[in-house]
Parts: structure tokens; C-alpha cells; sequence
């Protein structure tokens, strides 16, 4: 299985690597991975992979059995199985990624309502509620959105088991996504510590260090989804 660098630091651009495998539509499995697999509503990690025959661009990354894929964005010479690589991610795509899942989060505490989906993006993200009636002021909600992002909260993990997930449902705030679980345990994103902690939730993605780093953003028109869905987007601001 593939060791998942990113899930333990998120800030890693390049690292080694080896192939582990070939898939039949022609992604590379690699024994430990700083590129995230497409889950979550976040995208797969874009990048490229450095061998001995050349350069392989990376156009995503996914979840694959036997491990983490990376799958090439155009027909080049392949590494065989057993040659060293190195890995070398599109850094500032996802950083954008980072800022705008950290973000939604802070949206899921400010609408403080059920998740029925959501998708990151490297520039917008969204979530979607379960909420029959509009909001309200779009614009007080933003001003608390980034009033929550200027407080600099830190953002760091836990992990509990799968049994004490069960005990606590009111964790998961997403209908529609169920935290992974079955290896025994399950990872939580807290912002904020002590009397300053905001959020505790399962989560699998990568996430900024402080939500500082987000940086100011914009909350878009309020889309009616169905009949009780209501649809949140937000735009990073530089």
C-alpha cells in the first residue's frame, strides 16, 4: 500500500518515491505518495515525476487498489516497476486547494446546517445544505466567514477509532460523503484550540496550518438545489 506523505505533511513539494505498479489505463502506483487522490470533493494532485528515462506530467491522482496512482497527462516513456522516482507537485495549485477547503469548512461553521455535498476547486469551492430556507444576508455571513479566517485559528488533527466515531455521529456534518473508516481509525480536523476551538470534524483532505493563510474570500450567489438543498459558493480573493 501506498504510505501517504501528504496526510502527515501537506507541505511537501517534492519527495522520492519508487513504482510499485503499472494500472491497465496506464497510472503509475507509487510507495508513498505527496500527491492527493481525487476523494472528498477535492480534485487529484497535478504535478510532475522525475526517473531515469525522463519526466512523466502528472495530470491527476487517484485512489486505485494497491494504493495511490498517478496518472500522466500525455503518452511518454513509463518508469517499469521497481525504478526510483521523484515526485514534484503542482505546488500552487494545491495550496489554492488547501485555502479553499480550510475554507469551507469555516462556511460549515458559520451555516451551521447539514452538508449534502460540496467540491473544492483551485480557486472556488462549495458546499451544499440541507436547508429549506434561504440564509439571509449574504453579506453578514461573509463578514463572519472571514472575521473566523483573520482570527489565525490553528488547524491541526486527531485521530479516534472507528468505534468512537460511532459514539459521537454529530462529528460527521456531511450527509452525502461518510468519513473513511475500517482501518481502525479515524482523522479530525480541528480549528482552534481550547476555549478557541471552532470546528472538529472528519476529514481526509489537506488543509493550511492557520486559517490565516486563506486569505479573504467572497461569497457568491445562493443557489436553490432541489427542494430543501441550498447551494454556498465562495472565491478566494487573491
Amino acid at each position: 500500500m501506498t504510505d501517504l506523505l501528504f496526510r502527515d505533511d501537506a507541505y511537501l513539494a517534492a519527495a522520492d518515491c519508487q513504482i510499485i505498479g503499472h494500472t491497465p489505463e496506464g497510472g503509475l502506483v507509487v510507495d508513498r505518495s505527496i500527491f492527493y487522490p481525487t476523494g472528498g470533493g477535492q480534485p487529484g494532485d497535478s504535478g510532475v515525476l522525475e526517473w531515469g528515462g525522463g519526466l512523466v506530467p502528472i495530470a491527476t491522482t487517484l485512489k486505485v487498489e494497491g494504493g495511490v496512482a498517478l496518472i500522466p497527462a500525455e503518452p511518454v516513456p513509463m518508469p517499469p516497476i521497481g525504478a526510483p522516482a521523484r515526485q514534484i507537485l503542482d505546488w500552487s495549485r494545491r495550496h489554492r486547494h488547501m485555502r479553499v477547503h480550510t475554507a469551507l469548512h469555516l462556511l460549515s461553521v458559520v451555516i451551521p446546517m447539514p452538508v449534502t455535498g460540496g467540491q473544492i476547486g483551485a480557486d472556488r469551492g462549495r458546499l451544499d445544505f440541507d436547508m429549506p430556507d434561504p440564509p439571509g444576508d449574504i453579506a453578514a455571513i461573509e463578514g463572519v466567514l472571514n472575521a473566523l479566517i483573520a482570527r489565525d485559528l490553528a488547524v491541526t488533527e486527531d485521530w479516534i477509532t472507528d468505534d468512537e466515531l460511532l459514539a459521537n455521529p454529530g462529528l460527521v456534518k456531511t450527509m452525502s460523503v461518510r468519513p473513511p473508516m475500517g482501518q481502525g481509525r479515524v482523522r479530525l480536523i480541528r480549528i482552534g484550540q481550547g476555549a478557541d476551538q471552532i470546528d472538529l470534524q472528519p476529514c481526509g483532505g489537506t488543509h493550511v496550518a492557520r486559517t490565516g493563510e486563506i486569505g479573504r474570500v467572497e461569497i457568491g450567489k445562493i443557489e436553490k438545489k432541489g427542494r430543501q438543498n441550498r447551494r454556498v459558493s465562495i472565491t478566494l480573493v487573491g
